[in-house]
């Protein structure tokens, strides 16, 4: 198998994700995997796509991921994950697409308007 490139999105985070046979080896952004996200939540959102499909330590995983938050960006790596190991076995996606790995959160921070305080929140009206 040769390198499989995706890319993954959330919010302003983007996710180049290169996945190639290996031993199950994380990096991202030239990090290990737990040095970058530190919490075990974050850990289990990356790894889910692996988990799901049952080939933890089977794949060496190279990600480049910029903007946004750790969040978002833990999110866009588990996007991207999700789309690469479609790509490996159409089975897998019969698996991922249930628990909601496949679909692109299009949810974005709405932008603040002018005359107003933030987005929605408006100047204290004073009737008199």
């Amino acid at each position: 198998m040769d390198r499989i490139h995706k890319i993954g999105r959330r919010k302003t985070a983007v996710a180049r994700v290169y996945v190639s046979d290996g031993k199950g080896k994380i990096t991202i952004n030239n990090k290990d995997l737990n040095d970058y996200f530190p919490t075990a939540t974050l850990q289990y959102k990356v790894n889910q796509p692996f988990s799901l499909t049952d080939t933890v330590g089977n794949y060496d995983v190279k990600v480049n991921v910029y903007g946004g938050g750790i969040t978002g960006q833990a999110e866009a790596i588990r996007l991207a994950l999700s789309r690469a190991m479609c790509e490996i076995d159409a089975e897998n996606r019969l698996t991922l697409k249930p628990e909601g790995l496949l679909t692109r959160d299009p949810r974005m921070v709405e932008r603040k308007k002018f005359g107003q305080k933030k987005a929605r929140k408006k100047f204290q009206f004073s009737k008199r």
